[in-house]
């Protein structure tokens, strides 16, 4: 297995950086514990060489430490602010560092991503990158000076941010189409359909267009280098390489009109609200006339 010699190789440099945030001042953080445990769990995997000692597995115990440890890290982040000197370049850091288990995969002889992690572990990578790439955007849009002379890392990190969402909400419907599902409720059956399986789901709907909305209002009526979700990924930051573009108000329209569709049709009851989603497809509506 070439791929778990490199793997091997990457886990020392996890386990570092692990030691380094725990003497920082993490030492009682139970994220970092349990990132501890995991990475013990690998290490142990590793010297044993047995026949559980597979590439999926190895791989999957790494993913996880990697989700912890990060999201550590994120916090940090969210809690300093988002630091104007520093942040940006340990955004970029955070998203390749959870870009990793897929690159070691694209490495690999092995089969895709979705068949070595997982359908949750592959979800929460994208997500966690997605969710990220949302939360410095909303912060530094309303920063004029952080902006002057980044108006293209922002652009590109809007666009990344709805590359990664998108991609999260199709995963499971790949996996379990909804012809294989038995529930006689309709609304259960919906929300299966729209791919829906969790609050997540319809968090990354909203996140997505309101990045979306953020893409027009700074940059117009243009066609930014939005990728396709379904196309495939490139290297550095797993967007999409191929040519195809959507427009910020054709993917924010479609994630909003379905973010509201089950809020007020299947989830009525959990009264989740709809009202800045209605007001971004009203500005979404003035664009097009």
């Amino acid at each position: 297995m070439a791929g778990a010699g490199v793997l091997q190789q990457r886990l020392a440099g996890l386990e570092a950086r692990l030691c380094r945030l725990r003497t920082d001042g993490g030492s009682d953080d139970p994220f970092l514990m349990q990132a501890s445990g995991t990475l013990g769990n690998l290490r142990h995997l590793f010297e044993d060489g047995g026949e559980n000692s597979t590439f999926s597995n190895l791989l999957q115990l790494y993913a996880q430490a990697i989700l912890d440890i990060t999201y550590f890290e994120e916090n940090q982040l969210v809690d300093e602010d988002f630091m104007e000197v520093s942040s940006l370049q340990k955004v970029e850091e955070l998203i390749h560092v959870l870009s990793e288990p897929e690159t070691l995969i694209e490495g690999s002889s092995e089969n895709e991503p979705l068949t070595v992690l997982g359908v949750e572990l592959l979800e929460c990578l994208y997500w966690r990158r997605g969710a990220l790439l949302y939360m410095f955007c909303h912060t530094v849009k309303g920063r004029k000076e952080w902006l002057t002379g980044k108006m293209e890392i922002f652009k590109k990190f809007l666009s990344e941010g709805v590359n990664y969402l998108v991609k999260m909400l199709g995963f499971r419907c790949s996996v379990n189409p909804i012809e294989d599902f038995g529930y006689q409720d309709p609304d259960t059956a919906r929300l299966l359909h729209e791919g829906i399986f969790s609050d997540t789901h319809l968090l990354a709907m909203m996140y997505s267009g309101e990045m979306c909305y953020w893409g027009l209002s700074f940059f117009g009526k243009g066609k930014p280098q939005l990728q396709n979700a379904d196309a495939g990924s490139n290297s550095e930051h797993h967007c999409s390489a191929h040519t195809e573009v959507l427009d910020f108000r054709d993917m924010g329209e479609k994630m909003l009109q379905k973010y509201v569709a089950v809020c007020e049709g299947p989830l009525r009851a959990h009264e989740w609200n709809t009202r800045n989603a209605r007001l971004i497809l009203d500005y979404f509506k003035q664009l097009s006339t």
